[in-house]
């Protein structure tokens, strides 16, 4: 193979975990992923977070600094609970709209939304890289554990920075490395359970498997800060949480 068609080759692929595919094979697989495991997600991130990810939520929901009245989108929104959260800051005059390329995952959050007594909150099958919304349309945008399975994560950045008003506020909630050698080695060390649960939880062990790999694959808390600067994105900054395992990016249009 010459060196131009090597080149060409590798920039048509990705990847999804460890593994080399396609883009399109890697949407496929993604989806595949969350169908499975969309009725145990929650518990899932209760696992990988040591229960915490749902206070991290929180935290993170309060850095968008929503008021009452505003527009957001709870982008790869899942399961809904970033969405029931914004519904409470932004209240009956706002609208928050939870987006996710999952049917499944849509499905089970607007279930649990209406559950819970909120049937304010929109919900909308929608690809993060291509978002059905109007430019300026939203004063923040968040997203809880999606970026880091989206197959082009410059575009996704792109298009979340379309659709934000003037000086609107992009988040970012992702797991990321620890700084520490020792935590980073201990959090490997509980990581390798999870395939083990998730095949008592849901029968299958590898959605879990991809999940770990995922994480490892994930850019830098650096590098995410910079890929945010490139798409446009203005007084960037990051925080990290539970000695760095998880962190929050915040950016601005």
């Amino acid at each position: 193979m010459h060196n131009h068609e090597l080149e060409k080759s590798q920039a048509n692929t990705v990847d999804f975990g460890n593994e080399t595919v396609s883009p399109l094979e890697k949407t496929k697989k993604v989806h595949d992923v969350f169908s499975r495991v969309a009725s145990q997600y929650d518990l899932m991130n209760d696992l990988m977070s040591f229960g915490f990810h749902r206070i991290i939520k929180q935290v993170a929901v309060e850095m968008t600094g929503l008021a009452s009245g505003d527009s957001v989108l709870d982008l790869a929104g899942g399961t809904g609970d970033i969405s029931k959260k914004l519904h409470e800051v932004v209240g009956s005059q706002g609208t928050v709209i939870l987006a996710d390329i999952n049917e499944h995952m849509v499905s089970v959050g607007r279930d649990r939304l209406i559950d819970s007594g909120i049937g304010g909150v929109k919900a909308s099958i929608a690809n993060g890289e291509q978002l059905p919304f109007q430019s300026n349309t939203f004063d923040s945008v968040i997203t809880g554990f999606g970026l880091r399975n989206m197959t082009h994560k410059d575009q996704a950045l792109l298009e979340v920075l379309r659709v934000l008003r003037p000086r609107g506020i992009f988040i970012v909630l992702e797991f990321s490395q620890p700084d520490s050698q020792h935590l980073s080695e201990l959090y490997r060390m509980f990581q390798a359970f999870w395939p083990i649960v998730g095949k008592l939880l849901v029968g299958d062990s590898k959605p879990y498997k991809y999940l770990i790999e995922s994480i490892e694959k994930h850019p830098s808390k650096q590098a995410l800060e910079l890929m945010m600067q490139d798409a446009g994105f203005i007084n960037t900054r990051f925080v990290d949480l539970l000695g760095g395992i998880i962190a929050i990016h915040r950016g601005q249009k």
